[in-house]
Protein backbone atom coordinates (compact mmCIF):
# COMPACT_ATOMS: atom_id res chain seq x y z
CA UNK A 1 0.00 0.00 0.00
CA UNK A 2 1.55 3.32 -1.08
CA UNK A 3 1.64 6.42 1.10
CA UNK A 4 -0.92 8.12 -1.16
CA UNK A 5 -3.25 5.16 -0.83
CA UNK A 6 -2.80 5.12 2.94
CA UNK A 7 -3.69 8.82 3.05
CA UNK A 8 -6.70 8.33 0.79
CA UNK A 9 -8.03 5.50 2.94
CA UNK A 10 -7.63 7.51 6.13
CA UNK A 11 -9.26 10.61 4.65
CA UNK A 12 -12.18 8.49 3.46
CA UNK A 13 -12.95 7.62 7.07
CA UNK A 14 -11.83 10.85 8.80
CA UNK A 15 -15.35 12.21 9.30
CA UNK A 16 -16.45 8.99 11.01
CA UNK A 17 -13.36 9.00 13.24
CA UNK A 18 -13.96 12.63 14.16
CA UNK A 19 -17.58 11.82 14.92
CA UNK A 20 -16.60 9.01 17.26
CA UNK A 21 -13.89 11.04 19.00
CA UNK A 22 -16.06 14.14 19.49
CA UNK A 23 -18.97 12.16 20.91
CA UNK A 24 -16.55 10.51 23.30
CA UNK A 25 -14.83 13.72 24.42
CA UNK A 26 -17.20 16.63 23.84
CA UNK A 27 -14.38 18.89 22.73
CA UNK A 28 -13.23 19.52 19.15
CA UNK A 29 -9.56 20.10 19.99
CA UNK A 30 -9.33 16.86 21.97
CA UNK A 31 -11.13 14.97 19.21
CA UNK A 32 -8.77 16.36 16.57
CA UNK A 33 -5.76 15.31 18.68
CA UNK A 34 -7.15 11.78 18.94
CA UNK A 35 -7.75 11.59 15.18
CA UNK A 36 -4.20 12.82 14.57
CA UNK A 37 -2.86 10.13 16.90
CA UNK A 38 -4.94 7.58 15.00
CA UNK A 39 -3.32 8.78 11.77
CA UNK A 40 0.14 8.24 13.25
CA UNK A 41 -0.86 4.73 14.33
CA UNK A 42 -2.20 4.08 10.83
CA UNK A 43 0.98 5.21 9.08
CA UNK A 44 3.06 2.97 11.37
CA UNK A 45 0.82 -0.08 11.07
CA UNK A 46 1.25 -3.15 8.88
CA UNK A 47 -1.53 -1.98 6.60
CA UNK A 48 -1.27 -4.97 4.29
CA UNK A 49 -2.52 -7.11 7.16
CA UNK A 50 -5.55 -4.86 7.78
CA UNK A 51 -8.58 -6.45 6.11
CA UNK A 52 -11.12 -3.80 7.10
CA UNK A 53 -9.52 -0.32 7.38
CA UNK A 54 -12.66 1.39 8.71
CA UNK A 55 -13.10 -1.11 11.56
CA UNK A 56 -9.39 -0.91 12.36
CA UNK A 57 -9.38 2.91 12.43
CA UNK A 58 -12.55 3.13 14.52
CA UNK A 59 -11.04 0.63 16.96
CA UNK A 60 -7.82 2.66 17.29
CA UNK A 61 -9.71 5.96 17.59
CA UNK A 62 -12.09 4.60 20.23
CA UNK A 63 -9.26 3.25 22.37
CA UNK A 64 -7.33 6.50 22.12
CA UNK A 65 -10.48 8.44 23.04
CA UNK A 66 -11.06 6.24 26.09
CA UNK A 67 -7.52 6.91 27.27
CA UNK A 68 -7.89 10.65 26.70
CA UNK A 69 -11.29 10.73 28.39
CA UNK A 70 -9.84 9.20 31.52
CA UNK A 71 -7.15 11.86 31.47
CA UNK A 72 -9.45 14.87 30.95
CA UNK A 73 -12.02 13.83 33.56
CA UNK A 74 -9.85 15.27 36.31
CA UNK A 75 -9.68 18.52 34.33
CA UNK A 76 -13.48 18.70 34.22
CA UNK A 77 -13.72 18.11 37.97
CA UNK A 78 -11.92 21.44 38.49
CA UNK A 79 -14.04 23.26 35.88
CA UNK A 80 -15.56 26.59 36.96
CA UNK A 81 -19.36 26.63 36.67
CA UNK A 82 -21.60 24.45 34.49
CA UNK A 83 -19.92 22.47 31.71
CA UNK A 84 -21.17 22.19 28.13
CA UNK A 85 -19.58 20.46 25.15
CA UNK A 86 -17.67 22.58 22.69
CA UNK A 87 -19.92 23.60 19.76
CA UNK A 88 -19.46 21.15 16.90
CA UNK A 89 -20.50 22.38 13.47
CA UNK A 90 -22.57 19.80 11.62
CA UNK A 91 -24.32 19.93 8.28
CA UNK A 92 -26.60 16.91 8.31
CA UNK A 93 -29.39 18.73 6.48
CA UNK A 94 -27.07 19.13 3.49
CA UNK A 95 -25.09 15.88 3.62
CA UNK A 96 -27.44 13.24 5.05
CA UNK A 97 -30.87 12.50 3.53
CA UNK A 98 -33.90 13.22 5.70
CA UNK A 99 -34.05 9.72 7.09
CA UNK A 100 -33.93 7.92 10.40
CA UNK A 101 -30.13 7.92 10.01
CA UNK A 102 -29.99 11.71 10.11
CA UNK A 103 -32.24 11.80 13.17
CA UNK A 104 -29.98 9.32 14.99
CA UNK A 105 -26.81 11.23 14.07
CA UNK A 106 -28.30 14.55 15.16
CA UNK A 107 -29.65 13.16 18.43
CA UNK A 108 -26.39 11.41 19.34
CA UNK A 109 -24.41 14.65 18.99
CA UNK A 110 -27.00 16.93 20.62
CA UNK A 111 -26.05 18.98 23.65
CA UNK A 112 -28.71 17.26 25.74
CA UNK A 113 -27.30 13.79 25.04
CA UNK A 114 -23.64 14.80 25.34
CA UNK A 115 -24.27 16.34 28.75
CA UNK A 116 -25.83 13.07 29.92
CA UNK A 117 -22.93 11.06 28.44
CA UNK A 118 -20.60 12.92 30.79
CA UNK A 119 -22.00 10.84 33.65
CA UNK A 120 -21.11 7.51 32.00
CA UNK A 121 -17.86 5.64 32.51
CA UNK A 122 -15.43 5.82 29.56
CA UNK A 123 -16.27 2.22 28.55
CA UNK A 124 -20.02 2.78 28.80
CA UNK A 125 -19.68 5.94 26.74
CA UNK A 126 -17.65 4.14 24.07
CA UNK A 127 -20.17 1.31 23.81
CA UNK A 128 -23.10 3.74 23.67
CA UNK A 129 -21.49 5.85 20.93
CA UNK A 130 -20.49 2.88 18.78
CA UNK A 131 -23.83 1.14 19.20
CA UNK A 132 -26.36 3.97 19.20
CA UNK A 133 -24.70 6.53 16.91
CA UNK A 134 -22.87 4.29 14.45
CA UNK A 135 -24.87 1.07 14.60
CA UNK A 136 -22.04 -1.36 15.31
CA UNK A 137 -23.05 -4.86 16.35
CA UNK A 138 -22.28 -5.96 19.91
CA UNK A 139 -19.83 -8.55 18.57
CA UNK A 140 -17.92 -5.91 16.59
CA UNK A 141 -17.74 -3.59 19.61
CA UNK A 142 -16.51 -6.49 21.75
CA UNK A 143 -13.66 -7.06 19.30
CA UNK A 144 -12.77 -3.37 19.26
CA UNK A 145 -12.64 -3.11 23.04
CA UNK A 146 -11.24 -6.55 23.82
CA UNK A 147 -14.33 -7.44 25.84
CA UNK A 148 -16.69 -10.40 25.64
CA UNK A 149 -19.94 -9.93 23.77
CA UNK A 150 -22.07 -10.53 26.91
CA UNK A 151 -20.05 -7.87 28.74
CA UNK A 152 -20.62 -5.40 25.90
CA UNK A 153 -24.35 -6.15 25.86
CA UNK A 154 -24.47 -5.44 29.57
CA UNK A 155 -22.58 -2.16 29.15
CA UNK A 156 -24.83 -1.16 26.26
CA UNK A 157 -28.01 -1.88 28.19
CA UNK A 158 -26.82 0.00 31.25
CA UNK A 159 -25.69 3.01 29.22
CA UNK A 160 -28.91 3.14 27.16
CA UNK A 161 -31.07 2.98 30.28
CA UNK A 162 -29.00 5.71 31.95
CA UNK A 163 -29.30 8.02 28.94
CA UNK A 164 -33.01 7.38 28.40
CA UNK A 165 -33.79 8.15 32.04
CA UNK A 166 -31.88 11.42 32.09
CA UNK A 167 -32.07 13.07 28.71
CA UNK A 168 -34.92 15.54 28.17
CA UNK A 169 -37.47 15.07 25.40
CA UNK A 170 -37.42 17.76 22.76
CA UNK A 171 -38.62 18.57 19.25
CA UNK A 172 -35.98 17.67 16.67
CA UNK A 173 -37.65 19.44 13.73
CA UNK A 174 -35.08 22.04 12.53
CA UNK A 175 -37.69 24.42 11.08
CA UNK A 176 -39.68 24.60 14.33
CA UNK A 177 -36.52 25.04 16.39
CA UNK A 178 -35.28 27.83 14.15
CA UNK A 179 -38.66 29.59 14.15
CA UNK A 180 -38.84 29.54 17.93
CA UNK A 181 -35.20 30.67 18.20
CA UNK A 182 -35.94 33.66 15.94
CA UNK A 183 -38.98 34.60 18.04
CA UNK A 184 -36.90 34.12 21.18
CA UNK A 185 -34.15 36.39 19.84
CA UNK A 186 -36.61 39.07 18.75
CA UNK A 187 -38.28 39.11 22.16
CA UNK A 188 -34.98 39.24 24.04
CA UNK A 189 -33.35 41.85 21.78
CA UNK A 190 -36.51 43.96 21.77
CA UNK A 191 -36.82 43.91 25.53
CA UNK A 192 -40.27 42.30 25.29
CA UNK A 193 -40.32 40.45 28.59
CA UNK A 194 -43.97 39.43 28.23
CA UNK A 195 -43.35 37.78 24.83
CA UNK A 196 -40.14 36.18 26.11
CA UNK A 197 -41.95 34.68 29.09
CA UNK A 198 -44.68 33.31 26.84
CA UNK A 199 -42.07 31.21 25.01
CA UNK A 200 -40.62 29.63 28.14
CA UNK A 201 -41.85 26.43 29.76
CA UNK A 202 -42.58 26.88 33.49
CA UNK A 203 -39.68 24.56 34.38
CA UNK A 204 -37.24 25.88 31.77
CA UNK A 205 -33.54 25.70 32.57
CA UNK A 206 -30.62 27.86 31.41
CA UNK A 207 -27.13 26.33 31.31
CA UNK A 208 -24.34 28.83 30.73
CA UNK A 209 -20.75 27.72 30.19
CA UNK A 210 -18.00 30.28 30.64
CA UNK A 211 -15.29 28.23 32.35
CA UNK A 212 -14.73 31.29 34.52
CA UNK A 213 -13.40 33.18 31.48
CA UNK A 214 -16.49 35.22 30.62
CA UNK A 215 -19.69 36.41 32.27
CA UNK A 216 -22.30 33.68 32.69
CA UNK A 217 -24.42 32.29 35.53
CA UNK A 218 -22.30 30.39 38.04
CA UNK A 219 -25.00 27.73 38.31
CA UNK A 220 -27.90 26.40 36.27
CA UNK A 221 -30.91 28.73 36.37
CA UNK A 222 -34.34 27.16 36.74
CA UNK A 223 -37.94 28.36 36.30
CA UNK A 224 -39.33 30.72 33.68
CA UNK A 225 -39.20 33.72 36.00
CA UNK A 226 -35.46 33.41 36.73
CA UNK A 227 -34.47 32.53 33.16
CA UNK A 228 -36.68 35.19 31.57
CA UNK A 229 -35.49 37.98 33.84
CA UNK A 230 -31.86 36.99 33.40
CA UNK A 231 -32.12 37.01 29.61
CA UNK A 232 -34.07 40.26 29.64
CA UNK A 233 -31.35 41.86 31.77
CA UNK A 234 -28.50 40.57 29.63
CA UNK A 235 -30.15 41.67 26.37
CA UNK A 236 -30.63 45.14 27.80
CA UNK A 237 -26.89 45.61 28.24
CA UNK A 238 -26.17 44.86 24.62
CA UNK A 239 -23.02 43.72 22.81
CA UNK A 240 -20.64 46.04 20.99
CA UNK A 241 -21.18 45.90 17.20
CA UNK A 242 -23.49 42.93 17.66
CA UNK A 243 -24.56 40.74 14.76
CA UNK A 244 -26.20 37.33 14.55
CA UNK A 245 -26.14 34.32 12.28
CA UNK A 246 -27.67 30.88 12.28
CA UNK A 247 -25.51 27.79 12.02
CA UNK A 248 -26.20 24.09 12.36
CA UNK A 249 -24.40 23.11 15.55
CA UNK A 250 -24.59 19.71 17.22
CA UNK A 251 -27.25 18.61 14.76
CA UNK A 252 -29.64 21.52 15.32
CA UNK A 253 -30.03 25.25 14.56
CA UNK A 254 -28.01 27.52 16.81
CA UNK A 255 -27.67 31.26 17.07
CA UNK A 256 -24.11 32.57 16.86
CA UNK A 257 -23.71 36.00 18.46
CA UNK A 258 -20.79 38.08 17.22
CA UNK A 259 -19.18 41.21 18.62
CA UNK A 260 -17.57 42.67 15.54
CA UNK A 261 -15.63 39.77 14.02
CA UNK A 262 -15.34 37.88 17.32
CA UNK A 263 -17.71 35.11 18.34
CA UNK A 264 -19.19 36.24 21.65
CA UNK A 265 -21.50 33.32 22.37
CA UNK A 266 -23.55 30.50 20.92
CA UNK A 267 -27.17 30.00 21.97
CA UNK A 268 -29.22 26.90 21.35
CA UNK A 269 -32.70 25.91 22.49
CA UNK A 270 -34.33 22.62 23.36
CA UNK A 271 -38.04 22.89 22.66
CA UNK A 272 -41.03 20.64 23.20
CA UNK A 273 -44.73 21.31 22.68
CA UNK A 274 -43.93 24.74 21.28
CA UNK A 275 -42.10 25.97 24.38
CA UNK A 276 -38.45 26.43 25.30
CA UNK A 277 -37.42 23.71 27.75
CA UNK A 278 -33.70 24.48 28.00
CA UNK A 279 -31.45 27.35 26.93
CA UNK A 280 -27.79 26.52 26.34
CA UNK A 281 -25.37 29.45 26.25
CA UNK A 282 -21.73 28.78 25.40
CA UNK A 283 -19.50 31.73 26.32
CA UNK A 284 -16.17 30.07 27.10
CA UNK A 285 -13.86 31.80 24.58
CA UNK A 286 -11.61 28.73 24.44
CA UNK A 287 -14.55 26.66 23.20
CA UNK A 288 -15.56 29.23 20.57
CA UNK A 289 -12.26 29.34 18.71
CA UNK A 290 -13.31 26.71 16.15
CA UNK A 291 -16.21 28.96 15.08
CA UNK A 292 -14.03 31.98 14.30
CA UNK A 293 -13.58 30.94 10.66
CA UNK A 294 -17.17 29.84 10.07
Amino acid sequence: MTTDTATDVFEEHRSVLMGVAYRMLGRVADAEDVVQDAWLRWTGADREAVREPRAYLVRVTTRLAIDRLRHVQSRKEAYVGPWLPEPYVTDYTATVPDTAERAVLADSVSLAVLVVLESLSPLERAVFVLREAFGYAHADIAAMLDRTEPAVRQLAGRARKHVEERRPRYDVDPARRRDLTERFLAAAAGGDLEELMSLLAPDVRLVGDSGGLAKAPARVLETADKVGRFLHGVAGKGITAASFRFLEVNGAPALVVLSGDTVDSVLQLDIADGLVRCVYVQRNPEKLLTLSDM
